[in-house]
């Protein structure tokens, strides 16, 4: 993504931000380097930063009414050095690693995207006093091996994604300001029980969290859900596990307690 900074500052400088890949997937380290060229006359680099930003849904209540609106989200920062002089016509490369948290959510599943779904790398860039927050490099963040499991899973039972978003808030065991919430409509066998279902995933380096709710109608944050509940998965011998089977299980159990409930 090239952006041209002479607009705002003058002397025609720019900034290129390039990644080795876009292709991440949650716990893993993007790469790449911001590349800075000077324009005509002499300048002050004050502050080079990366930030990773995601678009993030906001629903509240003013008023006695209702709002809801999105926005860009930063939820992971990497200064890059310190302050430095950059002569005219002068390229200066600052090369980074930038760690993707493991509670990240996925946007791409078997190579498709999921809709409703914007994570990129923004830089900050501040010349002479002047913050200027760049354009958004979109990224692509690929599910765990057992969060593909488990979502194909989905699919074979019959499933078919509804959409996915970003929810602001914090849920416990993350440090995300915001939860992915991936929609599915109910397959056939349990059109009966079940109008809509959500997952969502709180990964970590050695199992993941599923939050599995049925028929929203507040949110994890919120009262209002039908029936939800939270499962640990550890990794290790995830690749054995019939998720088909996992799956159905914990499905009926959900169901099961909607009924107690009811």
């Amino acid at each position: 993504m090239f952006k041209k900074l002479s607009g705002m500052f003058g002397g025609g400088a720019s900034v290129d931000t390039v990644l080795a890949s876009p292709h991440t997937h949650p716990g893993d380290v993007l790469r790449g380097e911001v590349r800075i060229s000077g324009g005509n006359v002499e300048m002050v680099v004050d502050k080079v930063e990366l930030e990773l930003v995601a678009k993030v849904e906001v629903e509240g209540q003013a008023g006695g009414d209702d709002y809801e609106y999105n926005t860009m989200l930063p939820f992971q920062r990497l200064h890059l050095g310190h302050r430095f002089s950059l002569q005219p016509g002068a390229r200066h490369a600052v090369p980074f690693e930038l760690a993707v948290p493991w509670e990240t959510p996925v946007t791409t599943v078997n190579g498709y995207p999921l809709h409703g779904m914007q994570l990129g790398v923004r830089t900050d860039l501040e010349l002479a006093g002047s913050l200027d927050k760049g354009d958004m490099d979109p990224i692509q963040v690929n599910p765990l091996p057992a969060q593909a499991r488990l979502l194909d899973a989905f699919s074979r039972l019959g499933f078919q994604f509804k959409g996915a978003d970003l929810e602001r808030g914090t849920l416990y065991g993350s440090r995300l300001p915001f939860y992915q919430e991936i929609e599915y409509y109910p397959a056939h066998q349990y059109a009966g029980s079940i109008n809509e279902l959500e997952v969502t995933f709180i990964s970590g380096p050695q199992s993941m969290d599923v939050l599995l709710e049925l028929d929203k109608r507040g949110g994890f944050l919120t009262s209002g859900s039908d029936a939800y509940n939270r499962f640990t998965v550890q990794y290790a011998g995830a690749e054995q596990l019939n998720w088909e089977q996992w799956l159905h299980e914990h499905l009926q159990i959900l169901t099961q307690r909607r009924g107690m409930f009811h």
